[in-house]
């Protein structure tokens, strides 16, 4: 009973602080629906994704096809189904290693300063002045194309803007006054940056994974589309909208339309939780709310 009450009691909580938030209740609706898909996605789709038809080649919308069919006459609605499995998949993993890497060096040269914080600082400063396409672009020529070769570099590509952040963050916990007080008394500083400083800086580090998740999606959007991502016949929404399809966009828009939709609302969804998580935990906003 106790139970029960307790997570009633959780429930009222969660749906006030939503109601209070429409744009954080939308985006959860958005970030939702994409598991969903990414789950189901056998199930969801009504064809094979990768089931070719002559006889219905670059069909516009209708009953039997919702979103219509591509140059080769596949469904496009089942294709934009499965596409969401790389590309949250991509997304998730790679902005997973990002933040372990980019909150590391950012604790790490916060924390220690001096000639550390100099030299990692400088190599965080090279790394952003190239864009970050450009700079994802530069090492898949490197290391060559795959699935596991497309989540390193966009792990590369947002490490260094998570780092510069996440110093940033670790500045103002250690220059606290119980950060000193553990040093006077001889805490190690593993056991200050484990115990205090890094549960101080994890709300920025929330916002920053929902922040940088909507940029890995467009990333691996970007770069599939550049024919450098998910290759085909594996169905992804950047590679829908490249290659021999985009001879037949204007007398098919449907084909670059929907999968561009799906990329929109992923990267909305995402952009907008993250907004809503620095709301939340931002105090200077907290009045404001």
């Amino acid at each position: 009973m106790a139970g029960s009450i307790h997570g009633s009691g959780v429930l009222k909580h969660a749906w006030r602080w939503l109601r209070a938030r429409p744009l954080g209740a939308l985006s959860i609706g958005l970030i939702a629906a994409l598991v969903v898909l990414a789950l189901l996605a056998p199930v969801l789709t009504p064809y094979d994704p990768l089931a070719q038809d002559a006889s219905a080649q670059a069909k516009s919308p209708s009953v039997a096809h919702p979103l219509g069919t591509d140059y080769l006459g596949r469904d496009v609605l089942s294709r934009v189904i499965v596409g969401v499995r790389p590309s949250l998949g991509v997304g998730l993993v790679s902005v997973a290693i990002a933040l372990v890497a980019g909150s590391t060096l950012g604790l790490v040269s916060g924390y220690v300063g001096g000639t550390v914080d100099l030299v990692l600082q400088r190599v965080v400063d090279v790394l952003l002045t190239l864009p970050g396409l450009v700079l994802a672009l530069a090492l898949l020529a490197i290391v060559g194309t795959g699935f596991a070769s497309l989540i390193g570099v966009i792990a590369v590509v947002l490490s260094p803007g998570i780092a510069r952040v996440v110093r940033s963050a670790t500045l103002v916990v250690t220059a606290t006054g119980y950060i000193e007080s553990a040093r006077a008394i001889g805490a190690r500083d593993t056991r200050i940056v484990v115990r205090h400083v890094l549960p101080n800086t994890l709300a920025t580090i929330l916002v920053l994974a929902s922040l940088n998740l909507g940029n890995a999606i467009l990333f691996e959007a970007a770069l599939s589309f550049l024919g450098l991502g998910v290759q085909p016949p594996q169905p992804s929404w950047g590679n829908m909208l490249s290659g021999p399809a985009r001879a037949y966009f204007e007398v098919a828009p449907w084909m670059a339309v929907f999968p561009g939709i799906a990329v929109s609302l992923s990267v909305l969804g995402f952009n907008l939780l993250g907004d809503t998580l620095r709301d939340a935990f931002d105090p200077r906003l907290k009045g404001m709310a």
